[in-house]
């Protein structure tokens, strides 16, 4: 089978949104390649090793790319992702040089392009994530193994924003808890949560792309029985409270739904928040604050931000 390389070349900013875009217009994932991860200290507590080529990564700005079917409706698609990307402008991104290219590759070379940027990766203190075909032999009797195809998920459940929120889950899903997660995407929060032995996790995304994804991640994982996965617009209609809400999506999206989290969330529990673009931040904390959350902790990771914010008991 054929595939249509895109790349896009833009801002470390507009990487999530334009990310979204691709995967909406049916991108079974992207790669990210930023210039600045050649020169950065990487934080190694957690065991991780980088191998990085240079030649990989443009001179300045960052190259999104995604893989689309080659088929007669190619064009049609490659305008509506333009046509999305610059709509960005009306929320103040910035898109940078915003170049989109078309290239095409062979399915061989399709699978090659995302194994050579994935490998396993020790996240926090206990998760770690591994590409489906890779060997790996836990280090520790505590260690907990999340297991992705990128071929199907959406990304490699490495980028700041899915880190910092795994590491908030760690930090805070007790045995027995139950957790709601909006806009799930690949399903890898979800199977965090589900491995924390939270005893119940409803995973919800808009995309029925992302749905089935996950699903099949979660059953990958073996956590299909814990975790079920539903189609829905962020948190309408839904019933029944949950012990912690965790939501990696966009500011913009976040602020518009703060007060149903707010309701949805037990006494005492946890609403986590992530895919925050650090300009973003004060936004989003003062929704939270406005809705009844008190912030609990604020994480820095990149240009990216978290928040951790309780409800009153």
């Amino acid at each position: 089978m054929k595939w249509s390389e895109i790349c896009i070349h833009t801002t470390n900013e507009a990487i999530e949104p334009i990310s979204n875009i691709l995967h909406e217009a049916g991108a079974s994932g992207v790669v990210i390649e930023d210039p600045t991860d050649l020169v950065k200290e990487y934080d190694t507590t957690f065991g991780e090793i980088y191998q990085l080529n240079s030649e990989d990564y443009p001179d300045d700005g960052v190259i999104v790319k995604a893989y689309l079917p080659l088929n007669s409706f190619l064009p049609e698609t490659v305008d509506g992702i333009k046509e999305s990307i610059n709509g960005l402008l009306s929320y103040n991104f910035d898109l940078g040089l915003n170049k989109v290219t078309i290239s095409e590759v062979h399915e061989e070379e399709w699978a090659t392009a995302w194994k050579k940027y994935y490998h396993p990766v020790k996240i926090s203190q206990r998760f770690t994530i591994v590409p489906t075909w890779e060997d790996y032999e836990p280090v520790s009797t505590d260690e907990l193994i999340i297991e992705l195809d990128p071929g199907m998920a959406f990304g490699t459940g490495t980028h700041p924003t899915t880190v910092m929120s795994l590491q908030a889950l760690e930090a805070t899903v007790q045995k027995g808890d139950t957790v709601i997660d909006v806009g799930t995407g690949s399903g890898v929060l979800s199977i965090g949560a589900a491995l924390l032995e939270a005893s119940h996790v409803r995973a919800y995304d808009l995309d029925e792309v992302a749905v089935k994804s996950a699903r099949e991640n979660t059953e990958l994982n073996s956590v299909n029985e814990v975790v079920t996965v539903g189609q829905n617009n962020l948190l309408n209609d839904v019933e029944g409270q949950a012990d912690i809400i965790v939501a990696n999506i966009l500011a913009e999206i976040i602020v518009r739904f703060v007060d149903d989290a707010y309701k949805l969330v037990k006494n005492g529990g946890t609403f986590i928040t992530s895919g925050i673009i650090m300009n973003k931040k004060e936004e989003v904390k003062e929704a939270l604050t406005k809705a009844g959350f008190l912030i609990e902790e604020v994480m820095v990771m990149e240009d990216w931000v978290a928040i951790i914010a309780k409800k009153e008991q």
